[in-house]
């Protein structure tokens, strides 16, 4: 039997996750998917070649482990332990989902500009 490494430190040494704790949350809420099967456990050992699809803010990843680490190092020794088999699409500068449109007040609504105050106290006798 090859050597394994547990799948919450896996993901952890990787930089998916940001703490080990989180990581082992993830594993524990039947998201993360070994080969296709669904595990619930973060002590389930990976090892080179297993593919791992789990979900990540708004995506879907799917990633092919290629090594297992030895310690939690910098991103590019990270990058070094998996394939991206689905890399997340980029936003596109002219993406119209990704611009958040200027808000509209519609005439009337809200505070009144200066011209029209002054017309209202103007109105109502107050000068």
């Amino acid at each position: 039997m090859s050597e394994g490494l547990r799948l919450d430190k896996w993901l952890w040494q990787a930089r998916f996750m940001k703490s080990r704790s989180l990581a082992t949350k993830l594993c524990q809420s039947s998201k993360v998917r070994i080969n296709s099967e669904v595990t619930s456990k973060a002590h389930h050992l990976v090892r080179p070649g297993d593919v791992l699809t789990f979900p990540k803010g708004t995506h879907i990843r799917v990633i092919k482990i290629v090594a297992l680490g030895t310690r939690r190092g910098p991103a590019p020794e990270a990058q070094a332990l998996y394939e991206d088999l689905a890399p997340p699409e980029m936003r596109q500068k002219g993406d119209k989902a990704a611009v958040a449109k200027p808000a509209k007040r519609e005439l009337g609504a809200g505070r009144p500009t200066k011209t029209e105050r002054r017309a209202i106290d103007k109105l109502m006798g107050r000068d």
